[in-house]
């Protein structure tokens, strides 16, 4: 049986300048060494790592106005593609994430191989 693929969006709540802190060397260190454990845990599944997403545009049938907006309660700041044997294994991998913490989502969408 194949794998399908899976979108994960990661988004984290809008926060105002002064609310977001800078983390220390120690944390740094501690988020990436998480990071890189669940990426060598996961490294079968993982097909596009993607990355984080800055400048964007917003494009509809009448115009076409700069975005993502500030203001937004939500903002999408990643993807990556991951393959799983059906959608419960994607939640799980997703779940296990460092990328998922207070504040934050990961949003989990098949992508259909029509």
């Amino acid at each position: 049986m194949s794998k399908n693929n899976y979108l994960c969006i990661m988004r984290s709540q809008a926060q105002k300048p002064l609310q977001s802190k800078a983390l220390s060397p120690a944390q740094m260190e501690e988020m990436f060494a998480n990071f890189n454990t669940w990426k060598e845990k996961f490294k079968d599944n993982i097909v596009d790592m993607g990355g984080k997403l800055g400048e964007g545009k917003i494009v509809t049938t009448d115009n076409v106005m700069d975005g993502p907006f500030v203001e937004a309660k939500e903002i999408v700041g990643g993807y990556m593609v991951i393959s799983a044997d059906n959608m419960n294994e994607a939640v799980e991998i997703a779940l296990q994430s460092p990328g998922v913490y207070p504040g934050s989502s990961v949003e989990v969408r098949e992508i259909n191989q029509s």
